[in-house]
């Protein structure tokens, strides 16, 4: 029976790694091609933004539905469908003759995503049992996946400046074609539910616009600031559309996420470790990668050939969580990557308008990149500690909804802090003051993750169970062969 549910693990692994490899690529790539895109299509300079705003506004509002989707319709089913839709926007994208088309090809490009990368992490979740196999396999999705954030700015430099800024967009269909076909070859359809569960309408609803609002608002403080009616409205009324939200979810049998599970000091431990840690992570990227271009007059390719050193700490950095982690617990790769995370971005906040790569960027990147490593395949393993076959989705939706809106808020709250600073000066020594206060401040997000590891996180493995209902046995997760 098991040999069915868990069809090829090889297959599955990298079917996830390549799918999240992609997501992660397309967050950063187009972001260096942005000036080329407003010639091009003839961007309004206040529009362009939505470029990435857009994608980060569908990616962000759907992955809670995506994630209890594909645990009512399907892991397998929706991972298919996902990546499908991804390489269709994605192929549109590339093709785009107007800027609503191209909006409209990255919108539908976050709608595929949503749904294809919480399927993603439930099939490794529900493929490896907990221990030292499914924490080895979450190694190798976080380093693909931090790998492919990396990567992307240096895909997006060359891409831009020697083939044309379609190819940031077209780039993704050999890496779909890839996972599609390595999911339709190893991934199984998974059992048939034991009973059919009706989607939760009203908390789809209720959490999609929440989350969705909440977004939106963050996303336009570039151009309205934090405290204009407009975003404080929109702010609002999405947390009136959360509140409304977790109160619904108390009330239905089958809830989009059921709050029982925020009761695991695992998973509630790291879904603040994970959206504080991207916040961090996140405007490290922005601010480095505007204090090589902008302050220092590095071009596009070569900004992004110079963080080549940060995606190799990243890499190296998750191998030795995985070795850490499989014999231990998430916790002891959690504490120390934080902290050198910290101290790394802490050091970049020396960063000089006189100074140049090599004596104020490598040292830094080197050291918060092998820090972030070192957090990011622990908190995915401690994320889904505890839950069973039914709730993976649910799960999966969760932590990469957590991503996404630290990520989004993080960045969004530190460049308008950053803009502060800066005020209307362009010299690059008033940049470089804005961008070493965010990063800065990215620092201290580090610095709360690290609190959150030691405070909330269990000493050991076999810590605060997740609170469930009982469910059939062939739905149990714990335990079972891998």
């Amino acid at each position: 029976m098991y040999k069915n549910l868990r069809g090829r693990p090889g297959a599955v692994l990298a079917a996830a790694a390549a799918a999240q490899f992609v997501f992660a690529l397309d967050m950063s790539v187009v972001n260096v091609a942005l000036p080329a895109i407003r010639t091009a299509l003839g961007f309004a300079p206040l529009d362009l933004s939505w470029v990435v705003h857009v994608y980060a506004l569908t990616f962000g509002g759907f992955l809670l539905l995506g994630g209890r989707a594909c645990d009512l319709y399907g892991r397998r089913r929706l991972f298919l469908l996902g990546l499908a839709v991804f390489g269709l926007c994605s192929l549109a994208g590339g093709l785009a003759q107007t800027s609503w088309q191209l909006i409209t090809a990255r919108a539908g490009q976050g709608l595929g995503a949503a749904a294809a990368a919480p399927a993603a992490l439930a099939m490794l979740t529900t493929t490896f049992a907990e221990g030292p196999r499914r924490v080895r396999a979450l190694g190798v999705w976080s380093a693909v996946n931090a790998a492919g954030g990396a990567l992307g700015v240096l895909a997006g430099g060359l891409l831009t400046e020697y083939a044309g800024w379609r190819w940031v967009m077209l780039v993704n269909l050999p890496v779909v074609a890839a996972a599609l076909a390595l999911a339709c070859a190893g991934v199984p359809a998974g059992p048939q539910p034991v009973r059919r569960e009706r989607l939760d309408v009203l908390g789809a609803v209720l959490a999609t616009g929440g989350v969705g609002l909440l977004v939106f608002g963050v996303v336009r403080t570039d151009t309205l600031g934090w405290g204009s009616p407009a975003t404080v409205a929109t702010l609002a009324t999405a947390a009136t559309l959360l509140v409304a939200f977790a109160f619904a979810e108390t009330r239905t049998p089958a809830p989009l996420l059921r709050l029982g599970l925020l009761r695991s000091r695992w998973i509630a431990g790291a879904n603040v470790l994970v959206f504080l840690a991207a916040a961090g992570q996140f405007a490290a990227f922005y601010f480095v990668s505007l204090h090589l271009q902008q302050v220092l007059g590095m071009s596009a390719a070569a900004t992004g050939a110079a963080f080549l050193p940060f995606s190799a700490g990243l890499v190296a950095g998750t191998i030795v969580a995985t070795r850490v982690t499989a014999t231990r617990t998430p916790r002891m790769s959690l504490v120390p990557g934080a902290l050198l995370a910290a101290a790394g971005l802490a050091w970049f906040a020396f960063i000089s308008p006189d100074g140049g790569f090599l004596t104020d960027v490598l040292g830094p990147s080197v050291i918060t990149s092998v820090g972030t490593g070192l957090v990011l395949a622990p908190v995915a393993a401690a994320a889904t500690t505890g839950i069973v076959l039914r709730e993976a989705g649910m799960a999966s939706g969760l932590m990469n909804s957590s991503r996404q809106l630290g990520g989004c808020i993080g960045l969004a709250a530190l460049a308008t802090l950053a803009a502060h600073r800066t005020g209307t000066a362009t010299d690059p020594a008033a940049l470089d003051d804005g961008y070493a206060l965010g990063l800065a401040v990215a620092a201290a997000l580090f610095l709360l993750a690290a609190a959150v590891a030691i405070g909330v996180l269990p000493r050991r493995r076999t810590g605060t169970p997740v609170p469930r209902p009982a469910a059939p046995a062939e739905n149990r997760l714990e335990g079972t062969p891998s």
